[in-house]
């Protein structure tokens, strides 16, 4: 989904006139955000949601959208790349299984005197954050069909002889 698309849609939720009076700009300035910009033939503002885009890019620095997933109360992980091979599905099956396995270690260590410190709170939070990034490159494999030829593969060897 393109930025100002987005914006279209929160705009159909959200007051565009408490927008631009709570942000002190223009009411003409939030719509224009809301449409495709000059480039492609739109007569849209360069928006909010398009800087934080470029200052991404031009940094290459995660900090920030972390920052932004902060403020909303959420936390940024970064996708990791899929792989293509379709015999990645049971290895990364026991690798989330595993890395479940050493989260809830972390937090039975931690949670053994019945007190959590900052820094058992923190290694919880690597623990859960290693957890998501291998759940998500498992979902991700899932939904890029990568894992087709594994199951095509699997239904062939458990159909009877002759079927």
């Amino acid at each position: 989904m393109h930025s100002h698309e987005l914006l279209k849609e929160v705009l159909k939720k959200t007051s565009a006139k408490q927008i631009a009076a709570d942000m002190g700009l223009s009411l003409s300035l939030i719509y224009k955000w809301a449409e495709p910009p000059l480039d492609e033939t739109g007569s849209g503002a360069n928006n909010p949601l398009d800087r934080i885009e470029q200052l991404l890019r031009i940094t290459n620095d995660e900090r920030i959208a972390q920052w932004v997933c902060e403020r909303s109360n959420g936390f940024f992980i970064h996708n990791p790349k899929t792989k293509s091979h379709p015999f990645q599905l049971i290895p990364l099956t026991n690798s989330i299984v595993q890395e479940f396995a050493d989260m809830l270690g972390v937090i039975a260590v931690a949670a053994a005197d019945n007190q959590i410190t900052k820094d058992e709170a923190k290694a919880i939070r690597r623990r859960w954050e290693d957890l998501k990034t291998v759940t998500e490159g498992f979902v991700r494999n899932s939904e890029e069909g990568n894992f087709t030829a594994l199951k095509e593969q699997l239904q062939k060897s458990t159909k009877p002889d002759g079927a």
